[in-house]
């Protein structure tokens, strides 16, 4: 798992907290994509989904924070696509709705970005 001090994030280079969150993201896509395998009542899912939830929330968090250099828009845009996914995780929690594809496909598309 990823577990990062605080003065380490700091510390880093725009690029390698970049690198950090693809590879964070990377890392989330693949357990969606077994969770996808398993099926969503299985131990992958909820792996996966905590996963998912703690990332988008961490990224949520620093989009939100006044010391995050993106452009607003930018920020604002995240965010949504952040709300969104937490809105995603509880539907697949609560048996709602049955598959991965959209999170997988909106979580490859940020990682992309982020090259």
């Amino acid at each position: 798992m990823y577990q990062f001090t605080y003065a380490e994030v700091v510390d880093d280079s725009p690029q390698d907290m970049r690198e950090r969150e693809r590879d964070a993201l990377a890392r989330c896509i693949d357990m969606l994509e077994a969770a996808e395998k398993a099926g969503p009542q299985s131990a992958e899912a909820r792996d996966a989904l905590t996963f998912l939830r703690r990332l988008w929330s961490i990224f949520i968090e620093d989009l939100s924070s006044e010391g995050n250099d993106l452009p607003r828009d930018l920020r604002v845009q995240l965010i949504s696509i952040g709300i969104w996914t937490l809105k995603e995780i509880e539907r697949l929690r609560s048996g709602a709705k049955q598959s991965f594809g959209d999170l997988i496909e909106i979580n490859a598309i940020i990682r992309d970005g982020l090259a």
